[in-house]
């Protein structure tokens, strides 16, 4: 596992890989790396750097078994295990993310941060598409660094201080439903670990400091039900503020998926949204999230 404490870009150059960004905001498509025939360390150490530079980072054109991405995952730190969505029999550590063309529902149609709802939410996810329609079911992604530090002097100091609820299995979902009854009425397909219990809800700082590169950032997403301390009426008008806030377009960029391309992410500092614009075709995703630490 890499450890970085600060990262500054002017000090370095990257002489394993080539990085290209994406967009302004954040991401960046990583080349030079072969993910199936393994990483070495020098090429691992720019990898980590480049993820935390850019937020998001993109691998296409990798061809690897279920084995290989998660030999390459557990290069980044332990695997967190999903607390609903039930694990691949064969493989524990990931969780198959299919639509079918039946299904009209996706995972992940709002923007949010995974496992938000848990004491130690993940750090990185890594997911990896093994079918995938051709120029749709994009993945957007937004910068919270940006969303925080746009923010008025006089907002921030608001924020400072301020703890928020997650919670993993409300009716704060645009169907209005909770998870148990997105399960019962068929919207929500993968296999659950115990649907109908609700499992998870924590308080976290609603502005917390990334623990490697140091910088505040906005902590809020689709789970975010409430400030601590704060009714849901009370805490409406400002966290609708601040979520609209949060993915606002110059925050945000949008990956074109194809077949064999990984997206690895920082959870920490950034929200995703998966668009779900094909009804009628089939995508099925690998997901593997790699443990993080309590926010501060």
């Amino acid at each position: 596992m890499v450890e970085v404490a600060t990262i500054n870009s002017e000090d370095f150059s990257y002489k394993r890989i080539a990085v290209k960004p994406i967009a302004g905001a954040l991401g960046a498509e990583i080349e030079g790396v072969n993910i199936a025939a393994g990483v070495d360390q020098e090429t691992q150490d720019e990898i980590y750097r480049a993820w935390l530079e850019n937020n998001v980072i993109f691998f296409r054109n990798q061809s690897i078994a279920p084995k290989q991405q998660i030999d390459f995952a557990k290069q980044f730190g332990k695997i967190h295990l999903h607390l609903f969505n039930k694990a691949m029999d064969d493989h524990p550590e990931i969780t198959e993310v299919l639509k079918t063309p039946e299904m009209r529902s996706n995972a992940g149609g709002r923007w949010h941060s995974d496992q938000m709802y848990t004491p130690k939410p993940a750090k990185a996810t890594m997911l990896y598409s093994r079918e995938m329609p051709e120029g749709r079911g994009d993945t957007m992604f937004s910068n919270m660094y940006l969303a925080y530090e746009s923010l008025s002097e006089g907002m921030k100091a608001s924020l400072i201080g301020l703890r928020a609820i997650h919670n993993g299995d409300s009716r704060n979902h645009p169907s209005g439903k909770t998870r148990a009854e997105r399960v019962q009425d068929g919207t929500i397909h993968m296999p659950q670990i115990n649907p109908g219990k609700s499992q998870t809800i924590s308080s976290h700082p609603v502005v917390p400091t990334h623990p490697e590169t140091g910088r505040k950032l906005l902590y809020i997403g689709g789970h975010t039900e409430r400030f601590d301390g704060w009714t849901e009426e009370e805490s409406q008008q400002l966290l609708d503020f601040l979520k609209t806030h949060a993915t606002r377009p110059e925050f945000t960029c949008r990956f074109q998926w194809t077949v064999n391309a990984m997206a690895m992410w920082d959870n920490r500092c950034c929200q995703h949204f998966a668009i779900n614009d094909y009804d009628g075709y089939q995508r099925r995703m690998h997901k593997i999230m790699v443990k993080g630490d309590e926010p501060f």
